[in-house]
This record gives C-alpha cells, structure tokens and sequence, in this order.
C-alpha cells in the first residue's frame, strides 16, 4: 500500500477488509429532512419587484446552448426566475424550478398534458394547483411551484432532482437531474440581464440560526447522514464556498468509497461515490473552483490558514502529518465539518471538536 500511495498520492484513508455488509445509510433527501429548513421565505409575492425586473430584462441577450424554440423559452423562464427573486427564493431554488419546466415543458406553456396537466410545469387544476386559467400563467404557475417547494424540509440540502422530485411526485424521478446544467447557465444569464438586483440571482433572506458553540459541540449528536437541526449555510460566507458546501450536502448519506470519484455518489456503481478528496474536489468543482485530487496535493492548494481562523469553505487536513495527512474535510462554518470519513461510513457531518487539525488550507 505505501508503494502504491507513494506513487499516486493518497486518495484517502485506505480501504479496510469488510467481512460483513456495509453499513445502510440513510439517503441524502432522507437525511436532509433532518434539519436545514429554509424559513426566510415570503408568504406572498412581491408582484411589483416582478414587473421591474421583466420591464427591465433584454431576452436577445440570453443565449444559452441547448434551447431549441429561445423566443418562446427565454420569457417563459425569465418569468420563473424573476418569480423567485419577487418570493426572494435562493438561487438554487430558481435553478430547481427551471430544470423541473424544461424536463415538463422544454420551458413551453403547453394547453394541454397527460390528463389535465398545463403550463409549464404540467400542473393539474383537479390537484389544487389553480384553474386552468392560472395555471397557464407563468408567474402563477412558478408562485405554485415555488410555494411547494418551500415546504419542503430540507430542500435546500437536496439536489436539483431530488427537491424538484419531492414537489412534482413524477413518476419519472430522476428525469430532472439531466437538466441540471442547463438550469444553472439559464439562471445566470437570466440573473444577469434583471436591472437593480444581485448578479447571482440568489434573492437570499435572513434566516433564524442557533449559536452553538465554536466547535459545534452545542448541536448535541448529529445522526449520520444528517443535517443538524437549525444549520443553515451562512449568509456570509462567499458565494463559492456557500455552492461547495451545498453541493456537498446533497451527497450526506451515501457511502464511502475509497478511490471513487465522487461523480455519481447516488448512483449503483460503488466507484461513483466518494472518498474523502473527491467529495472535497467536485464540491468545489460544482462551484467553479479546481482543486487537484489528492489529500496530498490539496493541503498545498490555496493558502495555508490558522486552525484559529476558520472560515466556511476552508478545507481541513487531520490523520497522518501536516505535510502529508490522510484526510480531509470540508468546513461549514458554526464549527461543523462536512466529510466522507472511511470504509463502511456515510459522507456526514461531524462537529470540529472530533478533529485533530494538522493543517487548514483557503482555496478561495
């Protein structure tokens, strides 16, 4: 093993000899419902703030790959996202519904569907979405959409299909995730043409928190694979790492596996799961930020940092030396580490009192 690891690196803790099954953990949408409520939201929209926007917006300038029928799918989800600024619905909230209306829609408002479904999202009159009438309005049709969402627990820390899976009950649920990609770039470009809002479109509103202790003791025991109650990602902490946390979230429960890429971490190939350093490097990746792929070579990322100084994002080095440790985790601010621990073992969340730091790096 230390001839192999000497060559490539130590992906992170090795593997040890099962003689039993692995342990079951729970799934992320389940562990998610933990905790993490978003409770800042709006009851009513803010129908005013909608006009400004779309009065404002220039749909020429949006031109994202992938759109086959724009003049017609560029207004419809510039409605869905200036709705979810005017609710004040995070980004990933926005990103949520637009991938939920590509797969049910391709973003067109449709005047008809399997049974009674219409509009974009295929909502059904009979299930209490509105009439036919609203429901072919688009900014009816999101404030529905969004309305549900936000009654989910949890969703926040869940990823695109599994949050849009839990509003629209498919019976296609994994249908959304293909979308993903598209949702996110026809989000920005969409943010990015609304007059006197933030660049991100992220619309985010103060949200209650408890003030645990610096080294999370005051959660009490976290289960595994779950969100503690009443952690919400901070507000301030910068926009990548509150995405590489996020990200990061949505993979809470699956299991370890050493050497996986951490690409497919719900999937049924063991290899797409993740150990400790590709849940460290796709997080960050899905925030636009490249790491390398190591425990070794990332505690030389970025910039070394005093145990004392943490930040959100900030990625922490235990087991091994300072020079060359085995491990490494994720910091999600009010003292909790996100982490994909070892063989047998869901990605989890641990408080910082159960580190021994080595070394911190920011690589933001």
């Amino acid at each position: 093993m230390k001839g192999v690891a000497a060559g490539i690196g130590v992906l992170c803790l090795s593997p040890l000899l099962l003689t039993g099954a692995a342990l079951m953990a729970a799934s992320a949408g389940e562990a998610a419902q933990e905790g993490g409520q978003f409770t800042g939201c709006a009851d009513t929209i803010d129908t005013g703030k909608i006009t400004e926007l779309l009065d404002g917006a220039n749909s020429d300038t949006v031109q994202i790959p992938g759109l086959d029928l724009p003049a017609e799918q560029v207004p419809n989800a510039q409605k869905i996202v200036a709705t979810g600024i005017g609710l004040k619905v995070p980004k990933h909230g926005q990103i949520v519904a637009l991938a939920t209306a590509i797969q049910e829609s391709r973003l067109r408002n449709l005047a008809s569907g399997d049974r009674d479904s219409l509009g974009l999202f295929q909502q059904r009159p009979s299930k209490g979405w509105g009439t036919a009438q609203q429901i072919r309005d688009p900014v009816h049709a999101s404030e529905k959409f969004y309305q549900r969402l936000l009654k989910v627990k949890g969703w926040e820390q869940l990823t695109v299909t599994q949050a849009a899976q839990a509003v629209q009950q498919s019976g296609h649920p994994d249908a959304y995730a293909q979308w993903e990609d598209l949702a996110t770039a026809l989000q920005k470009a969409i943010a990015d043409t609304f007059p006197n809002t933030d660049k991100n479109g992220t619309g985010e509103t103060d949200v209650s928190r408890c003030e645990p202790g610096e080294d999370g003791s005051g959660y009490g025991r976290i289960p595994e694979g779950s969100v503690p109650k009443g952690y919400t990602i901070p507000r301030d902490a910068r926009a990548e790492a509150r995405e590489a946390i996020r990200w990061a979230m949505g993979r809470l429960g699956t299991l370890y596996q050493w050497g996986g890429t951490c690409t497919y971490a719900h999937g049924p190939d063991p290899m797409g799961r993740c150990d400790c350093s590709s849940l460290m490097q796709q997080a960050y990746k899905h925030a636009g930020v490249t790491l390398t792929r190591t425990t070794y070579t990332q505690v030389n990322e970025g910039k070394a940092v005093p145990a004392k100084a943490l930040e959100p994002g900030d990625l922490i080095f235990s087991r091994g030396t300072a020079s060359r440790p085995e491990h490494v985790g994720l910091y999600m601010g009010e003292g909790l580490v996100i982490e994909a621990p070892r063989t047998g073992k869901p990605v989890r969340i641990t408080p910082l009192k159960n580190w021994t730091i080595l070394a911190v790096r920011r690589v933001l």
